[in-house]
């Protein structure tokens, strides 16, 4: 069933291996790399692309989204799948995906993705929580800046041919409070930013954490409310998120204040903004995310957000700059092919995070066995047992909920060993997925 081991040193890294003294590791794969096969939908960086042809793999590249149908069909015979937010990986969508061990999604948010399923099908899914953090984070302060002056209406009015220069209404933002709701890598950028401008910043988070420079935290969402000239949403999409700003909070907001949200559009009230908005106890608001979503550029989009005053909106485009969704693509490009060759799940969303280190270039003998089962009592023991013939020279085990994850590096002196072990531990009745490495 497989072929003769062919190990290939290559320079070690820090990043890439941890706890060897060797100065060469080999590089681990699966036994038909070549068969290994990528489909990236809704238009991934090139750095992905470039990563995984190196790896050795069938890279098949689409520049947007697929239909239900489609993907049904595309996502059959594939190992690993990259999308971006658009694409919808439900259980209706995974449960024909016969051949697939990992997912990618090459953005922040993974709740397109049933991650429960997926875990139960022992597909690991990735995603990129930091890089594009940066991009968000400035997209947020040419909102404030734009909020402030007004330029959108002015903008517009300028393109209808009407010239219309007032000062009412229109101010500075050094001095402001800008209120941030949800303190992570985005809210803390964001922070920093803020008060390089000479901004005050205070935030809210449900975790204790740290302050950045001046910033200082709140004791309750409603606090954040009332006290910021901006309020600036950043919270992931969770059922205690959904509607999170709607009537009742967007009446504790200070008259003539801002609402800005980049972060999931379940988190307002749509209608309720669009009323506020009218109003005009909100002087503007600033809306990249909504609660439904096109799937393809073009015409067609409706919001009660659209024609309200001093109100910016932009079709999702937080993270889409040049700079992060290159360092997208690497992240999840890089996190998806160590999975495939190595096992490694550090960074994963719905598998617990386990990796080995380094097998040395001068071992031979030694292959990886990697394992997902369902998190009972007694696999671990029917594994070992399978294993007890051989030399186990390191492994590790580690659980996520209903599912755990196993990994192995084995000394094999014959290679007609490697089916027998594969050919055992994919018949223990609680296996889902066993592959196995060199």
């Amino acid at each position: 069933m497989f072929d003769t081991l062919q190990i290939q040193p290559v320079p070690i890294s820090r990043r890439d291996s941890f706890n060897t003294r060797d100065k060469q590791t080999r590089e681990l794969k699966p036994f038909y790399s070549g068969d290994i096969k990528i489909l990236l939908l809704e238009n991934i960086s090139q750095k992905a692309v470039d990563i995984l042809n190196k790896a050795g793999y069938q890279v098949e590249f689409h520049t947007k989204a697929l239909d239900k149908d489609a993907l049904i069909e595309k996502i059959k015979d594939v190992h690993v799948v990259g999308i971006r937010s658009k694409t919808k990986l439900t259980q209706e969508v995974l449960s024909h995906a016969n051949k697939l061990i990992a997912i990618g999604c090459f953005c922040i948010g993974t709740n397109q993705v049933d991650l429960t399923y997926a875990a139960s099908r022992g597909i690991c899914v990735f995603n990129s929580p930091f890089s594009n953090s940066r991009s968000v984070a400035e997209l947020v302060i040419a909102e404030i800046i734009l909020l402030a002056r007004q330029l959108g209406d002015r903008s517009r009015e300028m393109h209808d041919g009407v010239w219309n220069k007032v000062s009412n209404n229109c101010y500075e933002i050094r001095g402001k409070t800008l209120g941030i709701i949800g303190y992570g890598h985005i809210g803390t950028q964001l922070g920093v930013l803020a008060e390089s401008l000479g901004m005050h910043v205070i935030w809210y988070d449900i975790l204790p954490l740290m302050p950045i420079g001046m910033s200082t935290a709140v004791e309750s969402l409603g606090e954040v409310l009332a006290e910021a000239d901006f309020v600036s949403c950043h919270v992931p999409e969770t059922p205690e998120t959904k509607n999170m700003i709607g009537t009742r909070e967007l009446a504790l907001m200070k008259p003539g204040s801002y609402l800005i949200n980049a972060s999931r559009g379940t988190v307002v009230d749509i209608d309720a903004l669009a009323a506020s908005l009218k109003s005009g106890h909100l002087a503007g608001a600033a809306v990249d995310v909504y609660p439904k979503e096109p799937l393809a550029n073009g015409p067609g989009f409706e919001s009660p957000l659209r024609n309200c005053p001093n109100t910016l909106l932009t079709p999702h485009i937080g993270g889409s700059t040049e700079e992060a969704q290159r360092m997208i693509g690497i992240e999840v490009a890089t996190a998806a092919t160590k999975f495939v060759n190595t096992g490694a799940s550090i960074n994963a969303v719905n598998f617990a995070e386990c990796d080995l280190r380094a097998i040395p270039s001068t071992d031979r003998t030694t292959v990886r066995i990697v394992n997902v089962h369902q998190n009972v009592p007694g696999v671990l023991r029917q594994i070992n047992n399978i294993l007890a013939d051989y030399n186990v020279n390191k492994q590790i085990s580690d659980s996520k909920g209903d599912v755990a994850y196993f990994m192995a590096d084995v000394t094999v002196e014959d290679t007609k060993d490697i089916n027998t072990i594969y050919e055992h531990v994919t018949a223990i009745g609680e296996n889902i997925i066993t592959r196995v490495l060199f």
